[in-house]
């Protein structure tokens, strides 16, 4: 019996390094996140595009949006987990900590929730595709798979639905709209913005200018 299990973890190890390395090549052909949004949402409005494709102005938006210590950490921005830790403590509204590349992690390999089980799985992978993939790469991979609105994941799909245009083509204004509804695109919407979301959106604005692709 006990060997029989140490077999079935023994393949499921060789199977998460085989797609981690296959990974690193390839867009994941679907998430179960995207799998919840078909079901949630009937569509799954996608379109892969190359890193070099993207526009630097959404990948600079996104950044200064979620992660602006995104090309210096290793993964993990330990500064603002104390600081989420300190907020939740507090018992205000739950905040996270994560970096693109636990988003990533959790996007690609992982689901959706929060569980101390999850977030030990998000932490190892975060480790791997930070060696094995690299920035640009994980940076690709967080923009084509990241839920951007209702049914619709990826940067490309969002620019797309929202302005009628590739990603490559928005202007400075319409990526920071789009990278606004981030992380709760459930919510927000850039065609019909609130009060918070034009406030964020201004920030993101002043806040690209300090982001460096590098």
């Amino acid at each position: 019996m006990w060997k029989k299990i140490k077999q079935i973890i023994f393949i499921i190890l060789i199977l998460n390094v085989l797609f981690i390395v296959w990974g690193r090549f390839f867009n994941p052909p679907i998430t179960i996140t995207q799998i919840g949004g078909l079901f949630e949402y009937g569509k799954l409005q996608r379109d892969y595009v190359s890193y070099d494709e993207m526009g630097d102005k959404v990948k600079k938006a996104v950044i200064a949006s979620e992660d602006q210590k995104f090309f210096m950490h290793d993964g993990f921005d330990y500064s603002a987990i104390e600081k989420a830790m300190k907020h939740n403590e507090k018992g205000k509204k739950i905040r996270g900590g994560s970096t693109i590349s636990q988003q990533t992690a959790k996007n690609i390999f992982l689901w959706q929730g929060r569980s101390w089980f999850r977030k030990g799985l998000e932490a190892v992978y975060t480790f791997i595709i930070e060696k094995v993939w690299g920035k640009d790469i994980i940076l690709e991979r967080y923009l084509n798979s990241i839920e951007m609105g209702q049914g619709v994941f990826g940067i490309e799909a969002a620019s797309k639905y929202y302005f009628g245009k590739s990603s490559k083509d928005l202007t400075t204004s319409e990526a920071a709209w789009i990278a606004a509804v981030l992380p709760n695109p459930k919510k927000y919407d850039p065609k019909n913005p609130s009060p918070y979301l034009t406030r964020k959106h201004n920030w993101i604005m002043r806040q690209m200018r300090n982001v460096s692709l590098k």
